[in-house]
């Protein structure tokens, strides 16, 4: 099933899904700097990294909830989608605490602030992996012939490449 929300022919989502994985995964690795460098600028970037990637987190979860409501009810890709979307609000919200609690003017972040964000990272690449599993192994907004309930890609009776019907040029 192709995109329900789409720009100039190509699916909004996946399109704006980069913005917050980069800023939020940057966030986390400035964090790392600033503690082994010790030196409070990075963390003063973190903050706004942290505060662009839960602005593009919550732009992008709007076409994903879009695209995930159009996914029949009764489908495996319809609960990989929940998970998927319920992952990445876990890690949005992880990284709006993290950011709360967090000094404004830069200083040292407390270790809660810093743990949340590590662990929102963490949790970022399970939430990926699932969003790739909707695509890649579903065919969720690629193809109009996909598979919504193949096997998953851990899965033994997964075989090899596609799950979907791939159509024909010409």
């Amino acid at each position: 099933m192709e995109s329900k929300a789409k720009f100039l022919g190509h699916p909004i989502h996946p399109v704006l899904v980069v913005f917050p994985l980069g800023l939020l995964a940057t966030a986390a690795a400035f964090d790392i700097v600033a503690l082994i460098q010790r030196d409070a600028f990075w963390y003063r970037v973190s903050f706004w990294l942290i505060a662009a990637g839960i602005i593009g987190g919550l732009c992008a979860a709007v076409f994903g909830a879009i695209d995930w409501s159009a996914i029949p009810r009764e489908t495996r890709a319809w609960r990989i989608g929940l998970l998927h979307g319920g992952t990445n609000v876990v890690v949005v919200v992880m990284f709006a605490a993290s950011w709360w609690i967090r000094d404004k003017t830069g200083q040292i972040p407390s270790t809660a602030a810093l743990t949340l964000s590590f662990v929102a990272v963490a949790l970022s690449f399970v939430g990926g992996w699932l969003g790739g599993e909707l695509v890649d192994r579903l065919g969720v907004g690629v193809e109009d012939n996909a598979n919504l309930d193949a096997p998953s890609s851990l899965s033994p009776r997964s075989g090899k490449g596609h799950e979907f019907p791939l159509r024909k040029a010409g």
